[in-house]
């Protein structure tokens, strides 16, 4: 019975690992690329600016 449990994990995982993890490093490269095109595509880097002048204000700096 755990043998068919097992192979149902590993149907439904996306990578040959058994626990379904990927390093962190691995995930930050797959997803950085997207961020940085939503970035650009929809002018966050305004927002991104202005959010961290204003904390930057509000700490003191």
């Amino acid at each position: 019975m755990a043998d068919i449990a097992r192979q149902g994990r590993k149907a439904f995982a996306f990578n040959s690992h058994e626990s379904g993890r990927r390093h962190p490093l691995v995930a930050a490269a797959m997803v950085l690329p997207l961020a940085a095109v939503l970035l650009f595509v929809f002018g966050g880097f305004d927002q991104v600016a202005a959010q961290a002048s204003s904390v930057s204000v509000m700490l003191g700096r």
